[in-house]
């Protein structure tokens, strides 16, 4: 299994990433990145898959089992936290907008239809997550607790800012104990330019996942994906004067939808060193009322 998919290895014609389960090698877990020219409309048939509209930059319109959605959306993911929407298998749906988007589809392979359902930007909970250098955000848009309208579907999005870690300690979700469930894992990644705001090939990071029988460590780009068969993984490392952006896609076989996840047991000592450091002023880096 290729783990790290640069940015247009996983394009289908002007779409930046198509991924199934089949081209990953697994069998719930996938991704696609639409762009939606002004003026325009793209319709999209979700299959086996139930999936979430998430704008990446621009608004337009949803439209699905004869409900319309406008989504808001935002300027890129560096700034603002967005609405969405739900769309279930075995639907039709219509992406449009005045102006042009990019949407991510995060996708499960499921069973159960589940009627449509919106989003409010204002509802989606930002946490703030670890301490000192590894300060980071976590907008939880599509987790349990959260959003409990989906059948396998898990999803949420990182900011780091420029310098910083996460994903830390290592941790791991590849098989069923008391700390953890099995999910396959999709990181898709966008990196800030200098200004913090525009996605840019220029900026980097790095990303790593291993276990007894891989170890890989790569730099990562704006638009790659990365996926997680097993294995612990992170960091997540951004470059200095490079904010890194990722969106984490999740499922899996559990009959209930859950991110429970293990630290790796050399690494988990850090946690407790968080109580004693300061939090990264820069965090959260966007609300659903845009940057601070």
């Amino acid at each position: 299994m290729r783990l790290h998919r640069t940015a247009g290895s996983l394009a289908d014609g002007a779409d930046p990433v198509l991924l199934t389960p089949e081209q990953a090698e697994w069998a719930y877990t996938g991704l696609r990145v639409l762009t939606v020219p002004a003026g325009t409309a793209r319709t999209v048939h979700t299959g086996e898959f139930e999936a979430f509209v998430l704008p990446l930059a621009g608004s337009g319109t949803v439209r699905v089992d004869g409900v319309t959605y406008e989504l808001r959306g935002r300027d890129t993911v560096f700034t603002r936290v967005t609405d969405f929407v739900y769309i279930p298998r075995d639907a039709e749906v219509e992406l449009s907008s005045a102006r042009g988007w990019e949407v991510a589809l995060p996708m499960a392979r499921c069973t159960r239809r589940l009627s449509p359902k919106y989003g409010p930007a204002e509802d989606v909970p930002v946490q703030v997550r670890g301490a000192g250098q590894a300060t980071r955000q976590v907008t939880n848009f599509g987790v349990p607790g959260v959003w409990d309208h989906a059948d396998k579907l898990n999803a949420c999005e990182l900011i780091t800012p420029d310098g910083n870690w996460s994903s830390y300690p290592p941790h791991k979700h590849d098989t069923t104990s008391e700390c953890e469930v099995v999910n396959e894992e999709i990181y898709y990644f966008r990196i800030a330019d200098r200004d913090g705001i525009t996605p840019s090939r220029t900026g980097f990071g790095l990303h790593r996942t291993y276990d007894d029988t891989l170890d890989v460590t790569v730099a990562v780009r704006d638009g790659d994906v990365f996926l997680i068969p097993h294995g612990y993984h992170g960091p997540c490392v951004a470059a200095p004067g490079y904010a890194m952006y990722y969106l984490n896609v999740l499922a899996g076989p559990a009959a209930d939808r859950s991110m429970a996840f293990c630290d790796d047991p050399a690494h988990t000592w850090v946690r407790a060193s968080w109580t004693s450091q300061p939090r990264d002023p820069r965090c959260p880096v966007t609300t659903h009322e845009g940057r601070p």
